[in-house]
């Protein structure tokens, strides 16, 4: 393993841990106020994305300008004035919207790095092992994170803090690394001309596709779970919801594991496969109604969405570092990806809001993720720019 990378996989495994923590202290603080949590959640999740959205076109040249492990250092302070914020008891949409931001910084510099620091041959491995233990972080931060604001909001924000201070003092660990020298002046211009040349690739187009697909539909089975649990299985508390979603993260974390294995870079085409297996666990989630029966389902939609999500980072990365530059084809997979979940987040509001019921919605994105599937067809080679 470089030696660099451990830093890294510790780095944001505590940053990723805190991000979740955020989101459950916030549902638990939705759900002991008694906000109406069918839009309000949903709107926290929009006012997290934004930053992904708006800042896209200078979120890659900068993770390309400066040295990434700097750019980590500054992303991860700006998450901690959003917790500062919160903790000021600022209105949440606007301090969590500061986290998205440093998100939003943080993202492209975390995978963009990845391709200097390892050669190609084992790129879908350091994913995997990026993959695994962001979901592990997921799990513990929404776990964590509803259990202590069950208890106190104040004391699970002074414990997110904590994590963030940590995650900043394991960057400082990443060796340096060489700046690219993208610039900043005319982002927009070159923002649209990295667009045209990642969607010219095919394989490109597929990973952006592919990524916006499956973080547009975990965005929104994500929210609909808020809605869901209490409807069927009579849930009543953050921890009731997290606990639940324990389920779908240990299942990414088993198929990113099992992802460089079964759908190398070199068999990038066999994802299509697990596309439409995701879309009809996804359909049949929308029909149990037990405890377990939901949890088993949840699992294995998570194993065919670990298996689906690596080799789609691996392609677009690949493509991006021989290409536009792996910071600049983040930035533009997040902008994508993140636009894709304010759709899907908004329009499950705005459907919901009319009185659709969440179990219908759910059957639904099942039906799409899996016609996605069919219709999804990688290139079998990486294009040369």
């Amino acid at each position: 393993m470089n030696r660099g990378l451990p830093a890294l996989l510790a780095a944001q495994f505590l940053s990723a841990f805190a991000d979740n923590a955020i989101l459950f202290t916030l549902v638990a603080l939705v759900l002991q106020a008694g906000v109406a949590g069918n839009w309000y959640v949903p709107a926290l999740q929009v006012s997290f994305l934004l930053a992904f959205v708006l800042l896209a076109p200078w979120a890659g040249p900068l993770a390309d300008r400066y040295p990434k492990p700097r750019v980590l250092v500054a992303a991860t302070l700006v998450k901690l004035a959003g917790v500062a914020l919160l903790l000021a008891q600022v209105e949440p949409l606007l301090a969590y919207a500061l986290v998205g931001l440093g998100a939003a910084l943080y993202s492209p510099a975390k995978y963009g790095i990845l391709p200097e620091m390892v050669d190609s041959e084992t790129l879908v491995s350091a994913n995997a092992w990026i993959e695994a233990s962001t979901i592990a972080a997921i799990v513990l931060g929404t776990v964590a994170g509803a259990a202590v604001a069950d208890r106190s909001i104040g004391n699970a924000l002074v414990f997110i803090a904590g994590l963030y201070g940590l995650s900043l003092a394991a960057t400082l660990l990443i060796p340096p690394l060489a700046a690219r020298g993208a610039l900043l002046s005319g982002a927009l211009t070159e923002f649209a001309r990295v667009n045209r040349e990642l969607w010219r690739k095919p394989r490109a187009r597929f990973a952006l596709f592919g990524g916006s697909l499956f973080w547009g539909s975990a965005a929104l089975l994500r929210v609909a779970l808020v809605a869901w649990a209490p409807l069927v299985l009579a849930s009543r508390s953050a921890s009731d919801i997290a606990n639940l979603t324990l389920f779908l993260a240990i299942g990414v974390i088993a198929g990113s594991a099992l992802a460089p294995r079964l759908i190398p870079l070199a068999q990038v085409r066999r994802a299509r496969l697990v596309v439409l297996l995701m879309g009809l666990l996804i359909l049949a989630f929308s029909q149990v109604s037990e405890p377990w029966a939901a949890r088993l389902a949840l699992f294995a939609i998570g194993v065919s969405g670990g298996l689906f999500v690596v080799p789609v980072n691996a392609t677009l990365q690949d493509e991006g570092h021989h290409s536009v530059g792996s910071g600049h084809a983040v930035a533009v997979q997040n902008f994508f990806q993140n636009l894709a979940m304010l759709a899907n987040v908004g329009l499950y509001s705005l459907l919901l809001a009319n009185g659709m019921s969440v179990l219908w919605l759910i059957a639904a994105l099942g039906a799409f993720v899996a016609l996605a599937g069919l219709w999804l067809v990688p290139a079998p080679a990486r294009s040369e720019p």
